[in-house]
């Protein structure tokens, strides 16, 4: 079992950054590939950036291209998303997800991650 726990949310201004954090417990965090995924109020929840089990990977969707990057460090078991030039629409839960043994590379498909942390909020006001 893999417990998430998700920090970092908060308020911030257009242009400004956040970096949020995944701290999980276990001892398959290095084994599994790790995602985040947020979802707006009455919108799907959906794909934001992946990162493979050794980091030497990533994937993430057009919408946050260039502008947000993941990272993890595997002695600390802790994911880590950097939201930089964030805008009105980046406002969401945000949830941190460990993907299901065997998956190699991160997709967008919620249903190829089988723990999720209980989520954060960010807020980008204009």
């Amino acid at each position: 079992q893999v417990q998430l726990i998700e920090s970092g949310g908060g308020l911030v201004q257009a242009g400004g950054s956040l970096r949020l954090s995944c701290a999980a417990s276990g001892r398959t965090f290095r084994t599994r590939t790790m995602g985040w995924f947020r979802q707006a109020p009455g919108k799907e929840r959906e794909f934001v950036i992946a990162i493979s089990r050794s980091g030497g990977n990533t994937n993430s969707a057009v919408s946050v291209k260039g502008r947000f990057t993941i990272s993890r460090d595997n002695a600390k078991n802790t994911v880590y998303l950097q939201m930089n030039s964030l805008k009105p629409e980046d406002t969401a839960v945000y949830y941190c997800a460990a993907g299901k043994f065997g998956l190699i590379v991160g997709t967008a498909s919620p249903s190829d991650y089988d723990y999720w942390g209980q989520g954060t909020q960010v807020t980008v006001s204009s």
